[in-house]
């Protein structure tokens, strides 16, 4: 129409000459006029063009409507690979179950990464950009299996009727990864869903304090988590930097690569009820619902569209470390190891190459692993063991020069006298230096160990392998704390005990400090992963091993030296 309006402007029709007045009827009745000599008949093929308005009427000639395509019924596909199964149906053509082959649930059976669900769209569901129905969930997609000759197989889904037109490419590549392809032709008004939340977890998980549940990004060289209980609104995150984006639990993990056609994702918060049959709750129902038995927020990704066509990568699966770093993506930040990473990693790495060579328990694991590190820490602990025994032989000289000292560390008016302090403690610190002992020595030494206590944590934390994992009688699973209490008991009474075989502090506050320890450790270790509490037990144990070795050749040097003093017999 354009292209006729402008070529009317440049070239107009030349002006019509005046009509004759008619002869006669005869001329009249030959209108033809298809003599080619006639002038004015010939400017008729001229005019043609110009007189001819049919063409621009039919310039927006409207497309012909697309051929229905619906399936008759609904079905269920699954793809399969060596790590899970996932179910798909062609109702919405989402996935509606995705099941890990290596892990169970807590309830039994294979663990489901599928929040079950009731009214609201599965996985993978057409939505709008605000993560509503659009009537595409509700579609029967037509769906053929296509099988890949370079490995990996795809299901194709084709859509068209009163909902609209769509389609959907899910392919299960050889990586494990699902390459997911959707058009909406002519239509930026939606987005693909993800979650809400990730896999069922049961009432004891979802009530755990120590769960690690949130939506996790990674955004240039920056990793940012929103954690669904302080998540209240939804939030936007722009894909301009995003490498990825997933939504995760301790242990497991959804991911979304985003390839091509994602303008941005919002992270909508909702609150799942149970009670409901497994409904979504939003907006005001939320904080109206959230104290009912079993309620618990959850957050869904919408990748809402910039153009008719998305595609993205997915993962589903468990956060396995190596599994993760072999893809392209950088996923293995997901696994959170803490800030003394540099440490987390080593630990693992070592533990599982102790389970896999060594011993096939993750508890005798653990055990071995604790030796090993005490080993690496003995010059440490040693150094740490020779001063506190040397501080408590200056204990009693140390004491005097307090004595000494007390009548003048205030004057008559209760204020603090600054020289006799200074004079105090120049005096101690001499006899420090003359005996060649540092006061820092006895407690530096345990600070340097905290590092891999921490990193030892995080590892027993975080790590999918120890997630059920059992060691032996009623520890079945090194990833939840002890049922009856009984690691965390033994782990404090060992520590009194090893308490009471240790030099004891000269100074007085570090010693009621340390005297506390075993009750603020027993108390801690409570609701602490068994795998820990086993490592700080066994970490307990070998300490009252050295310190009753230590007292065993003080006591030996003791009798010897005495004997040397002891004048002889005479005969």
């Amino acid at each position: 129409m354009a292209v006729l309006i402008l070529w009317q402007q440049l070239f107009p029709a030349p002006e019509r000459p005046p009509t004759p007045p008619p002869v006669s009827e005869a001329p009249a009745a030959a209108p033809p006029t298809a003599e080619p000599s006639a002038g004015p008949v010939a400017a008729a093929p001229e005019e043609a063009p110009p007189v001819a308005p049919a063409m621009p009427e039919a310039a927006p000639e409207a497309l012909p409507a697309p051929e229905p395509i619906e399936a008759a019924s609904e079905q269920r596909l699954t793809l399969e690979s060596d790590s899970y199964q996932a179910v798909f149906s062609n109702r919405g053509a989402v996935l509606v179950s995705l099941r890990l082959k290596q892990h169970s649930a807590a309830g039994g059976g294979e663990v489901d990464l599928v929040r079950q669900r009731s009214g609201f769209p599965y996985p993978l569901a057409i939505t709008d950009r605000a993560g509503q129905s659009t009537g595409f969930d509700r579609a029967l997609f037509a769906v053929e299996r296509v099988r890949h000759q370079a490995g990996g197989e795809s299901l194709e889904f084709r859509y068209s009727g009163a909902a609209g037109t769509a389609s959907k490419r899910i392919t299960l590549q050889p990586d494990g990864l699902l390459r997911i392809r959707v058009e909406v032709p002519g239509r930026t008004d939606w987005g693909l869903l993800l979650g809400p939340g990730i896999r069922n977890p049961t009432a004891d998980e979802t009530s755990n304090r120590f769960a690690r549940r949130a939506v996790i990004y990674r955004q240039v060289d920056d990793t940012e988590r929103l954690d669904p209980a302080k998540t209240d609104v939804d939030t936007l995150v722009p894909v301009s930097g995003l490498r990825w984006i997933g939504i995760q639990d301790t242990y497991f993990l959804n991911a979304l690569v985003p390839l091509a056609g994602v303008e941005q994702v919002l992270v909508k918060p909702l609150l799942f009820l149970p009670v409901d049959g497994g409904r979504f709750a939003e907006g005001a129902e939320v904080e109206a619902r959230e104290e009912e038995e079993g309620a618990a927020r959850v957050l869904a990704l919408v990748a809402q569209a910039g153009s008719g066509a998305v595609e993205i990568d997915s993962y589903w699966g468990a956060k396995e470390y190596d599994r993760l770093a072999a893809l392209p993506y950088g996923l293995e930040e997901t696994v959170e190891l803490g800030w003394f990473r540099f440490l987390t990693l080593p630990l693992l790495k070592s533990l599982r190459w102790i389970y896999a060579n060594m011993v096939a328990n993750y508890g005798w694991a653990i055990i071995l692993m604790t030796i090993a590190i005490r080993l690496l820490l003995f010059p440490l602990m040693h150094k740490s063991t020779v001063s506190m025994q040397k501080m408590q032989e200056l204990n009693p000289k140390i004491q005097a020069i307090r004595q000494k000292y007390r009548s003048k560390l205030k004057d008559k008016q209760n204020r603090p006298n600054v020289e006799a302090q200074r004079k105090m403690n120049e005096e101690v610190m001499a006899l420090y230096k003359s005996e060649g002992v540092n006061p820092a020595g006895g407690c530096l030494p345990l600070l340097l160990q905290l590092p891999v206590l921490f990193a030892f944590y995080n590892l027993l934390s975080v790590a999918i392998e120890l997630r059920h994992a059992p060691w032996l009688g009623w520890i079945q699973d090194l990833s939840a704390p002890d049922p009856y209490y009984v690691l965390p008991v033994v782990m404090g009474a060992s520590q009194f005990l090893q308490q009471k075989l240790t030099p004891s502090a000269a100074d007085p506050m570090q010693r009621r400090l340390f005297q506390l320890m075993p009750i603020f450790f027993t108390v801690l270790f409570l609701g602490f992963p068994s795998g820990l509490v086993l490592y700080w037990l066994t970490n307990n144990l070998l300490g009252i091993a050295q310190q009753a070795i230590y007292l065993k050749l003080k006591t030996a040097k003791a009798a010897a030296a005495g004997a040397a003093d002891k004048p002889g017999k005479s005969e």
